[in-house]
């Protein structure tokens, strides 16, 4: 059995947190691993082992703000992640708007993020086939700025695998912190105040 026998977490799951990313050494730090970068972060702050495997997900349970939590990065790679999102959604009977998504978002500057209730995949490849899976896209996400292209002929998978320089790293993880912080607002419920806090 993968969670332990504690009465404080039995039951459904009131949240799923899910980050993206590719799995490997090579992709860490890149910038199609911000939510990654975000979830790590998170763990870092709760002290959180992420490494029960199960639903193709590195995962681990947690309490946010009272909420029970799971929190999820899906080992798939990017383009599959929905594989990862449906098993442990279905298994755990969580509804898409239970499902809190972190991904990257080359429209958004390094840094910048940007919460939504619910939408479109925004070419993000991660967010669509999460989309096609739970056949809904009625779940809210925290897109992290990773920058546009530096110029227009630049290959885009090129771009989301580069790494990021140190200083575009360190406003990620300043972003980070602001991710955890919407985080705790949004498994309260009020997700318009986490909108207000942080879109900017």
């Amino acid at each position: 059995m993968i969670f332990k026998k504690n009465k404080e977490y039995t039951g459904t799951f009131e949240y799923m947190i899910v980050g993206l990313g590719n799995p490997g050494r090579q992709y860490e730090g890149t910038r199609h691993n911000a939510g990654f970068i975000c979830i790590d972060a998170l763990a870092e702050k709760y002290s959180l082992k992420i490494n029960k495997l199960k639903f193709k997900s590195l995962m681990c349970e947690c309490r946010i703000e009272g909420k029970r939590c799971l929190i999820l990065k899906p080992q798939t790679f990017m383009n599959l992640s929905g594989e990862a999102v449906r098993d442990a959604a279905e298994f755990y009977k969580i509804p898409p708007e239970r499902i809190i998504v972190i991904s990257d978002d080359i429209s958004l500057d390094v840094g910048k993020m940007r919460i939504r209730r619910k939408g479109s995949d925004g070419g993000q490849n991660g967010l669509k086939n999460i989309i096609y899976h739970l056949k809904s896209n009625e779940f809210p996400r925290i897109r992290v700025g990773i920058g546009k292209k530096p110029n227009p002929e630049y290959d885009l998978a090129d771009w989301v695998l580069s790494h990021f320089s140190k200083k575009e790293a360190d406003e990620i993880k300043k972003c980070a912190e602001n991710v955890i912080d919407a985080l705790e607002i949004m498994v309260t419920g009020d997700i318009d105040k986490a909108m207000s806090r942080h879109n900017s």
